[in-house]
């Protein structure tokens, strides 16, 4: 379908895109961090929306699922807390072993996933259900998970590979979750509209605040619809065409995001994921985001595309010594 789009949502779409540099290292204290004081009212745009614009970062290394030998224990004790977050440190901040191999080298120093723990002291970014783990999975999931282990994944072709290798997208939920780079986004609001840009594989979503029905058109990202819930706003996502699966995520996936603006510099961050096809029941994560002292740079991925080249050369590499070494082993009976 082709629908025109305001040329409103365009100049917000070219300074969301012109104005993009990338976020320096998360900094401050933990209590610099801290979520906002309970008298805290959310500013508002000039036409009266909550003021949710700016660069937001979500580094976080408070794991998405509680650790199982946590068991039900909700929050981390300050000795816990003192331990993950001294352990992050000495990863970014001490220089590499000149000794080491280098593929552990870049495993290491070539990421970015952040400092402290979430704000909110939760063992677990996943807090519904209670016990802070994704819930089991349906059985014809089971079944689909089994058939995917039962062989490597191929390399015949550029289209055998995932999305995110060959630079299309990440997709949703992905885009959204903590990682080991590029925690971070950009909010841009017009009136009825808001634009999220997700530095990870440079997306931009367009999301309609005005009530407007879905198209029912499947794409990689979905189809978002949005509306304020108070200071809240939120985020529906559906009409997804499951070719970007999260955890086994199928066309049925829905996603509802909310953001509320806590704090000067905070904004609390949910989102609750339902798919029938892979889980026996919707769950939930939450994570403070933090105001960024910095801009977006583009997210060109690899230019070129020079690393799914290097991918179906080593597959053709592996090939060829087994061709030879099966060659042998005939050779000598």
């Amino acid at each position: 379908m082709n629908r025109q789009v305001p040329g409103l949502v365009v100049a917000l779409l070219g300074a969301s895109l012109l104005g993009t540099a990338t976020v320096s290292a998360q900094t401050g204290s933990r209590g610099e961090l801290a979520a906002a004081d309970s008298d805290f009212t959310a500013p508002r745009m000039s036409w009266g929306d909550p003021d949710l614009q700016g660069v937001w970062d979500y580094r976080s290394i408070t794991p998405l699922q509680r650790r199982e030998e946590f068991g039900d224990r909700e929050y981390y004790s300050d000795e816990e807390i003192a331990e993950l977050e001294a352990r992050a440190a000495r990863r970014l901040d001490e220089a590499p072993d000149p000794d080491a191999p280098s593929n552990l080298v870049h495993a290491q120093y070539m990421v970015d996933p952040g400092r402290y723990v979430d704000e909110s002291r939760r063992t677990s970014l996943i807090v519904d259900p209670p016990n802070g783990r994704i819930p089991e999975l349906t059985a014809a999931a089971q079944q689909r998970q089994a058939a995917m282990r039962r062989g490597p994944r191929a390399a015949d072709s550029f289209a055998d590979r995932s999305l995110l290798e060959r630079c299309i997208t990440r997709g949703l939920p992905g885009a959204l979750l903590p990682g080991l780079y590029n925690n971070n986004l950009r909010i841009t609001q017009a009136p009825g509209y808001v634009a999220i840009v997700h530095e990870m594989v440079h997306e931009t979503r367009v999301v309609p605040l005005d009530g407007s029905p879905l198209t029912g058109v499947p794409t990689y990202m979905g189809e978002s619809r949005g509306h304020w819930d108070g200071d809240t706003l939120v985020i529906e996502t559906r009409n997804f065409n499951g070719d970007v699966s999260y955890r086994g995520s199928t066309a049925s996936l829905r996603l509802t995001e909310r953001y509320t603006r806590v704090g000067p510099d905070t904004i609390d961050f949910r989102i609750t994921f339902e798919d029938d096809q892979q889980w026996i029941q919707p769950w939930t994560a939450a994570y403070l985001m933090r105001r960024s002292d910095g801009e977006l740079y583009e997210y060109a991925c690899h230019e070129g595309n020079y690393g799914l080249r290097n991918i179906l050369e080593n597959a053709r590499d592996a090939e060829r010594t087994a061709a030879v070494g099966q060659g042998g082993a005939e050779g000598g009976q």
